[in-house]
């Protein structure tokens, strides 16, 4: 806590900000409520002070080795920020040039992901791959309402096909939006859905199937290629069409550079819509989602919303509506500052280091890798069979966080659950330096926790870490 502030307890609980009055100015409140409003106003340097101590607590996000969201931007991205801080995505009319900016990011990303005709593809930005994730599913329910109507079939089912290990966004999307989920769990054999038996969750009723590029829990790409051959197999034994929708928040953003002839895109005939995190590996603060459709006929014009909003008229198809435009303009920034040769120069070196930590780490005896970091740079392991019975993963990740790393332990999805894991993301600014460090502190908590004569209490552990 710093030593311009000290939180007090009172009898109703822990409800006062007090600030020492060394630090305050005469005549000024030195105890704040923390949940009702002040009575008086303070200086704002006193307000400022606040918040940044409180803001401390959080910790170091360099060190932050579970997220996929950026934590660093250079010097001119965070001049852009502040100067477009004002600016509302939704009101077109009154900002016309960020409106255009938008358009400009979404057509890039078509071409980048090989749309027949980006001239003639449609998309959005939004404020995260959620959302985006949200308005592929909505097409594809649409769509297929609108075929099983004009064929004469009812529409009270549908559902949509997704692996196990699928990001929350989409267990949302299904209760948010009535869609059935048909999950086909992972396995040691099949550790991503590749379309292996996908014949038994596919029916006249299924709007989709999503297909993750760098599935949360390990960064493995699913085989999209592969799972568009299984329903070429499937159409032809049973006339069914499904399209397929990408969940690219990482790997698309890392596939186009680092693994350029991997088929996944709109090269696919299936595959309908792809979206993607300009706030991972985007390379964007907090704050920014893309979602792109092969042509215009793959977005509803019923999804479209065309409103006069603030003395303009425009179309929208967002679930949110009032947002930042900032993101957007440092989206266009960062296409404009690395262009290919850029955005391959830091997908390459984050790629680097992931590849350079997870050999490192098998080579500690007392892990197996999952994955290596070769999809996206993400990767994750286990503790090896037998190797102790006085700590697991969990120990191992509080025993890292007394270093300031945060590295999740966590259980894998369905069918899977009695295996945890520790998983890896790394992100630009996480140098080979920071790399070096990190293994130092690894190192050092194994070899603690291996000189233990006796096993940890287990009881009450959990990851504390949601997908």
């Amino acid at each position: 806590m710093s030593n311009t502030q000290r939180i007090t307890r009172h009898e109703d609980g822990l409800d006062r900000v007090e600030l020492n009055p060394i630090f305050s100015r005469p005549g000024e409140a030195t105890m704040l409520p923390k949940f009702l409003f002040p009575e008086e106003e303070s200086l704002q340097e006193t307000a400022y002070q606040i918040v940044h101590d409180e803001m401390m607590l959080d910790g170091n996000a360099r060190l932050n080795l579970a997220t996929f969201v950026g934590t660093w931007m250079d010097d001119h991205a965070s001049r852009l920020y502040l100067e477009a801080a004002d600016k509302n995505m939704i009101d077109k009319d009154e900002y016309p040039q960020t409106a255009a900016i938008e358009t400009r990011c979404w057509r890039m990303l078509a071409d980048l992901w090989h749309a027949p005709d980006p001239a003639n593809s449609i998309g959005t930005s939004t404020i995260g791959s959620s959302e985006a994730c949200m308005l592929g599913g909505l097409a594809l329910k649409r769509r297929w309402q609108h075929a099983r109507r004009s064929a004469g079939e009812p529409t009270e089912k549908p559902n949509i096909v997704l692996s196990s290990a699928v990001q929350v966004c989409w267990e949302k999307f299904c209760n948010y939006f009535e869609v059935e989920p048909r999950y086909v769990p992972i396995s040691e054999e099949h550790k991503v859905l590749d379309g292996h038996g996908l014949e038994k969750y596919v029916d006249e009723n299924t709007i989709g199937v999503v297909a993750i590029l760098g599935v949360t829990y390990t960064g493995m790409y699913e085989p999209v290629a592969a799972i568009a051959a299984a329903l070429d197999r499937i159409q032809e034994a049973t006339g069914i069409d499904v399209p397929i929708h990408v969940d690219g928040a990482s790997g698309a953003m890392i596939a186009p550079f680092l693994q350029p002839d991997l088929e996944w895109d709109f090269r696919i005939e299936r595959v309908a819509s792809i979206n993607t995190s300009g706030h991972k590996y985007g390379l964007v603060y907090p704050g920014l989602g893309w979602v792109v459709w092969r042509d215009i006929t793959a977005l509803p014009d019923d999804l479209i919303f065309r409103v006069s909003y603030l003395g303009g008229n425009m179309p929208t198809f967002a679930l949110n509506f009032s947002r930042p435009g900032a993101q957007v303009l440092l989206q266009y920034y960062l296409f404009l500052r690395l262009g290919r040769t850029g955005f391959h120069a830091v997908q390459q070196s984050t790629q680097d280091v992931a590849l350079y930590l997870s050999s490192e780490i098998a080579k500690i005896p007392a892990f197996e890798l999952w994955n290596d970091g070769s999809d996206i740079p993400v990767f994750a392991w286990r503790l090896r069979d037998g190797y102790t019975q006085n700590w697991n993963l969990y120990h191992l990740s509080e025993r890292l966080r007394m270093k300031g790393w945060l590295v999740p332990a966590y259980p894998m999805p369905a069918d899977l659950v009695d295996i945890t894991v520790q998983r890896i993301v790394v992100r630009n600014g996480f140098s080979h330096d920071l790399a070096f460090s990190f293994l130092a502190g690894l190192r050092e908590a194994v070899a603690y926790l291996d000189a233990l004569e006796g096993p940890l209490p287990a009881e009450g552990q959990h990851s504390g870490f949601h997908h």
